[in-house]
């Protein structure tokens, strides 16, 4: 009895965000325009969201993999620029794309192998010619290719957002380091210490990154990367006060490239 009151007394309470609101979190697009137009159809007829406040939040890594990564950009800067209760965080591709069109010779070899040939298939490279380019031929065409707007939206992409008791990431935290003294890189690119952590962290984690079949359901944190590019479903984690449940859509199976 005295051990039942004392877990009842520690045990952490569920965390939750404001009543009259509802959050869609969105996993790692890479790509997947029509995923990502069939999630929001999704959103816009889901009857759970009522007269409630809506946020949107992207994770991060819109780019890359999947066959139409400019679509994607296009949409979610649109989205972004109709509504301050739509956020896009900064995910380790976008990263890439933007120090490989300075020409950082390790983010070109890495964007080369992880799906940057795809991107700027997409904004109008064609393929022959992406074949016979060198790295720094790629930086070249990164400039000449990606609007100048793209990239500038891109670069002021933040890499947190704290809603309620939860936070929102990329890639995940660092276990014991307070969040405000968070590395840009560890949230765009941990996986260990970060997956493998059982411990608390200062908030609830939600995050992407880290490819799983479904949800990665933890006692303090959920993924949500789904694998969009290859799998077709692209998810969206619905937090409505202390509940939680998922969006996922259905679209075709993609390429499989799997560089992370």
């Amino acid at each position: 009895m005295v051990f039942s009151k004392l877990f009842r007394r520690t045990a952490a309470p569920a965390p939750r965000i404001a009543d009259g609101h509802i959050v869609y979190a969105i996993g790692d697009i890479h790509g997947r325009l029509d995923c990502l137009e069939d999630l929001l159809a999704r959103i816009d007829a889901d009857p759970g969201r009522g007269d409630r406040r809506v946020t949107l939040v992207f994770l991060g890594d819109l780019i890359d993999r999947g066959p139409d990564s400019r679509g994607v950009v296009e949409r979610v800067m649109a989205l972004c620029a109709a509504s301050d209760d739509v956020h896009c965080l900064f995910g380790n591709h976008e990263e890439l794309l933007l120090e490989a069109a300075e020409g950082a010779r390790q983010a070109l070899g890495i964007f080369n192998r992880a799906g940057g040939r795809e991107t700027l298939l997409s904004y109008g490279v064609d393929d022959a010619t992406y074949e016979r380019e060198d790295l720094k031929g790629v930086q070249r065409l990164i400039r000449e290719h990606v609007p100048a707007d793209h990239l500038t939206f891109l670069r002021s992409l933040p890499d947190k957002i704290v809603i309620g008791d939860y936070v929102m990431v990329h890639a995940g935290l660092r276990p014991g380091v307070a969040l405000e003294d968070q590395k840009a890189s560890d949230l765009r690119w941990i996986r260990a210490p970060f997956l493998d952590h059982g411990g608390r962290f200062e908030r609830f984690v939600i995050h992407g990154h880290t490819v799983t079949d479904e949800p990665d359901v933890r006692a303090n944190r959920i993924g949500i990367d789904t694998g969009a590019y290859r799998t077709g479903r692209l998810t969206a984690l619905v937090l409505e006060g202390d509940s939680r449940r998922y969006l996922t859509t259905a679209c075709p199976e993609g390429s499989g490239i799997s560089v992370d």
